[in-house]
């Protein structure tokens, strides 16, 4: 496919995303994207939320825009004119609650989406999508199924030689990715503009990271601001391949940590590789503070914990 060149496109014609739609802005993710995202202050924003809901937006959110997941035609009228969908679902959203945000979306011609790939090209739109590898807080702090924390009860459990590196980003670090994104042009003026646009991330992902660890460096961060020792823990090991497996066969028992504690071992399996060039420095990321980052996973495991 020829390059694209905004100098080329009919007259009316916007080289930014200014309408940018979100689902989901008070779940984990989804109100960091919507905190950096309204930080930016640069878009309009509109939160679609069930009809219904009782949920309470942030007040500088421009529009909230109430849906009948069933009805296709308020979908439709709440993605018109939209440059940009965000899509953060809850795990126990309705199977088929992706697919009918992007059918609506497609309908009413949003721009770009972030959201899962496949259904997206096969309706003829594109796509962007934002891997962070894993999430440094809710991995290092949601239990011993993820990067073998269970801060709690003062355990670990290592993985093979605990030299395993692997990318992780913090969730304010994946706001900022979202904001950066969504403030680049959308397309190049012409062929001698090199700068970054949404045309670069065309039905590609945006690889970003906060840091490059093994658990061995997470569990010593840990003890140096915790005043710990090895001795305070209750160290165990265990090979990526059987926890692998193990995993599994508590998924199939009808225990839902064991697919985290599958998808985990697998990425710290040295056949796999958990690590990855990013798009960082393209964005114009931050380089975060790992004390403030481990803190912070800390303290919301332990809050977890009491709930």
């Amino acid at each position: 496919m020829a390059p694209q060149y905004a100098k080329n496109q009919s007259e009316g014609f916007i080289n930014a995303i200014q309408n940018v739609a979100i689902v989901g802005t008070t779940g984990q993710i989804g109100k960091l994207f919507t905190e950096h995202l309204l930080k930016s202050g640069n878009q309009t924003m509109t939160a679609l939320t069930r009809s219904g809901s009782e949920t309470t937006l942030p007040h500088s959110v421009n529009n909230n825009a109430p849906v009948d997941y069933n009805d296709e035609a308020t979908l439709m009228a709440a993605l018109k004119d939209q440059d940009f969908l965000v899509i953060t679902l809850s795990f126990l959203a309705p199977p088929d609650t992706h697919s009918k945000l992007v059918r609506a979306a497609v309908m009413a011609a949003a721009g770009r989406y972030l959201a899962n790939m496949k259904e997206i090209e096969e309706l003829g739109a594109s796509w962007i999508g934002l891997p962070p590898n894993f999430w440094y807080e809710y991995s290092l702090g949601v239990g011993p199924f993820t990067y073998g924390f269970d801060f709690p009860n003062s355990a670990v459990t290592f993985y093979d030689e605990r030299t395993m590196k692997i990318n992780t980003t913090t969730w304010p670090q994946c706001g900022r990715a979202l904001a950066a994104l969504v403030n680049v042009k959308r397309l190049p003026e012409d062929e001698n503009d090199h700068l970054t646009t949404l045309a670069q991330f065309c039905n590609q992902p945006v690889y970003i990271s906060s840091f490059t660890l093994t658990q061995r460096e997470m569990f010593d961060i840990e003890n140096k601001l915790l005043n710990r020792t090895d001795n305070n823990w209750k160290i165990s090991y265990q090979n990526t391949a059987e926890r692998y497996k193990e995993g599994l066969k508590e998924l199939k028992n009808g225990d839902g940590t064991g697919f985290l504690k599958a998808m985990y071992a697998r990425v710290f399996d040295p056949v796999s590789g958990g690590t990855f060039e990013t798009h960082n420095a393209v964005l114009g990321l931050p380089k975060e503070n790992l004390d403030e980052a481990t803190l912070s996973a800390h303290s919301w495991s332990i809050s977890q914990a009491k709930r």
